[in-house]
């Protein structure tokens, strides 16, 4: 199998603070994080709940902005983006993977893994082929007409990962992936991102609470009040 070359980096964190208002009170969920993501990279955020950990993948993914500091992908400084052409980059180059899946009950397999094709100017008949080939890569190219409510959780979950990578993104940003699905049907997720990022070379970012799973990532950190490190002892302080 074939081991992903890890690069320059994709991502740059550099001194981000995060503050969230509550009426008059200030919760500040980071102060002055710094991170480096190297492009191919498999990495996974690990902490205690609030820790702040879906906050720095929001950040990272463009779905939110700093309080301060910079947030660079690619070259380009995503916090300083009109929100316009935030979405389109979006669009462009994150892929989402949510816990609980966030399938639309009323469509196929097929239809939605196209949902973020319809933000782009391909034909309908393009539009098919690349969900296809994206439901192929996840194993599920004999369920393409089935819908949610027929499929296992797991095989929700591949649909999910399959929608999350058929716009080719740049980044693959999950966000507990394997929190809803037991331990057999989660190990073949975890197979399929490793699969991925070694035989794709995607750059992928999961948060996750389970060390079963983050042990599949070629790195873990460790994220509480505000700091990172690369010891989870350190996080009791």
């Amino acid at each position: 199998m074939k081991v992903p070359a890890t690069g320059p980096d994709l991502v740059s964190v550099s001194n981000v603070d995060k503050v969230f208002k509550r009426g008059s009170e200030e919760i500040h969920v980071l102060g002055g994080l710094d991170l480096q993501i190297p492009q191919g990279e498999f990495l996974a955020l690990m902490g205690p709940s609030g820790s702040g950990k879906s906050t720095l993948l929001n950040l990272i993914g463009g779905l939110d902005r700093p309080s301060q500091g910079a947030v660079e992908v690619g070259g380009e400084r995503i916090d300083q983006m009109s929100d316009r052409r935030l979405a389109a980059w979006r669009a462009r180059h994150v892929g989402l993977v949510f816990q609980f899946y966030n399938l639309m009950p009323m469509l196929s397999a097929q239809k939605n893994v196209e949902l973020p094709l319809l933000l782009t100017h391909l034909s309908r008949g393009e539009r098919r082929r690349r969900a296809a080939i994206a439901l192929d890569i996840v194993g599920l190219s004999h369920r393409t007409g089935h819908y949610p409510r027929t499929l296992s959780g797991g095989e929700q979950q591949r649909v999910g990962i399959a929608r999350a990578i058929v716009t080719d993104p740049t980044l693959l940003l999950c966000d507990e992936p394997t929190g809803d699905l037991d331990r057999k049907s989660g190990d073949e997720v975890l197979e399929l991102l490793q699969e991925l990022n070694r035989e794709q070379g995607k750059t992928i970012v999961m948060v996750t609470h389970d060390i079963h799973a983050a042990a599949r990532a070629s790195r873990t950190l460790y994220l509480n009040k505000g700091r990172l490190t690369t010891e989870p002892e350190d996080l009791v302080a």
